[in-house]
Formats: structure tokens, C-alpha cells, sequence
């Protein structure tokens, strides 16, 4: 097996209704995987590329949040009609989606 040349993670952490900080399966991460799973299948991209399952990769109430490595980009509020742009753009391309990412200061010291 030849080493992928991105991974993509998908986050399905879940919490109990009602948790402050809200989880990405109740804002539709397996269904997004899923449709991932279905668009990597259909596109013969196993083994190019990887795709998983994670748990809490970051800000919960901007899920559903996608992580791709090596590049280390983060999107969030990922949709199923977003993984084309990500699997064209991105995967495929080596250009990052930009209206996916974050606001700069998700990653504040406030807590």
C-alpha cells in the first residue's frame, strides 16, 4: 500500500443533548461521511487518498468540521454539497477551499 497524499478526517464526536458545546453528529457528520465514503468510492480515490472517522477536532459549534493533512486545514459548517469543492479544489487540485475556513479567531484564548 502506497502512502495516501492527504487524509481527511471527519469528525462524529457526540454528546448529550443539551451539552453547552454541542457536537458535529447532531449537525450531520455521518451523514456528511457517509456522502464522503459514497463520493470516494464512486471516484476511485481510496488509497490515493485516506478518509476517516475522528472524534473533537475543534470549535463544536462550527461543525460539522473536516480536517485534511498534511496541510493541516480545518473547514467547517461542512455540508454534503461542499465535499465536490473539497475532492476537486482541494484533494485533487492542492488548492484549500477558502469559504470553509473558520473566522480567524475560532481559535481565541477566551475559554
Amino acid at each position: 500500500m502506497s502512502k495516501p497524499e492527504r487524509y481527511v478526517f471527519v469528525c462524529v464526536q457526540s454528546r448529550p443533548p443539551g451539552h453547552p458545546r454541542g457536537d458535529c453528529v447532531a449537525k450531520g457528520s455521518i451523514d456528511l461521511l457517509r456522502a464522503f465514503q459514497n463520493a470516494f468510492e464512486a471516484r476511485k480515490l481510496w488509497g490515493r487518498f485516506a478518509l476517516t472517522n475522528c472524534g473533537c477536532i475543534g470549535p463544536c459549534d462550527l461543525g460539522p468540521n473536516v480536517l485534511v493533512y498534511p496541510e493541516g486545514i480545518m473547514y467547517t459548517q461542512v455540508q454534503v454539497a461542499d465535499i465536490e469543492a473539497i475532492i476537486d479544489e482541494h484533494l485533487l487540485g492542492g488548492v484549500p477551499v477558502r469559504r470553509l475556513y473558520p473566522a480567524a479567531d475560532v481559535w481565541s484564548n477566551d475559554v
